[in-house]
């Protein structure tokens, strides 16, 4: 009996819009870890071309913009990059480079001068500028250069 009340509960709450069953959260869309590219090819010698050859993309696929401003986008070891004024388009994907050059609306730069992804394994944690996590992605592998989130 229990259980028929629950199940009657959360039918109600879902229909009504206060609930959002597994199924309707996957088809309103998210914001999301997409891949990470963490071994740049050839030698790391820390030039920016290597650098920027690293990098951690975000996909939208929610049907509306998402003002990024605030997010953070962290490793295993705590480098943090915090995004400044940036609006994630509805469908959009956005590289995160970890060296230098100038932001556009599909890549923003760190600005490092090292290397923040580790080439065997480490996480990525995407966190709200609230501190509300987001999503993670962790890889553990040489024999790959790259992680499908």
């Amino acid at each position: 009996m229990l259980r028929v009340r629950t199940l009657a509960a959360l039918t109600a709450a879902a229909a009504s819009g206060i609930l959002l069953l597994p199924a309707q959260a996957q088809a309103a869309g998210s914001v999301h870890l997409y891949k990470i590219y963490y071994d740049s090819p050839g030698t790391d010698r820390g030039g920016n071309y290597s650098l920027n050859g690293e990098w951690v993309q975000i996909r939208n696929t929610t049907a509306y913009a998402v003002n990024l401003r605030g997010w953070t986008l962290t490793d295993a070891a705590n480098h943090k990059y915090t995004f400044g004024t940036f609006t994630l388009g509805a469908g959009k994907i956005v590289t995160v480079r970890t060296g230098k050059g100038t932001n556009n609306a599909t890549s923003v730069f760190q600005n490092r001068g090292w290397y923040v992804w580790n080439n065997d394994k480490d996480t990525a944690t995407l966190r709200k500028s609230t501190g509300t996590w987001v999503d993670g992605c962790s890889y553990n592998s040489t024999q790959v250069d790259y992680k499908w989130c």
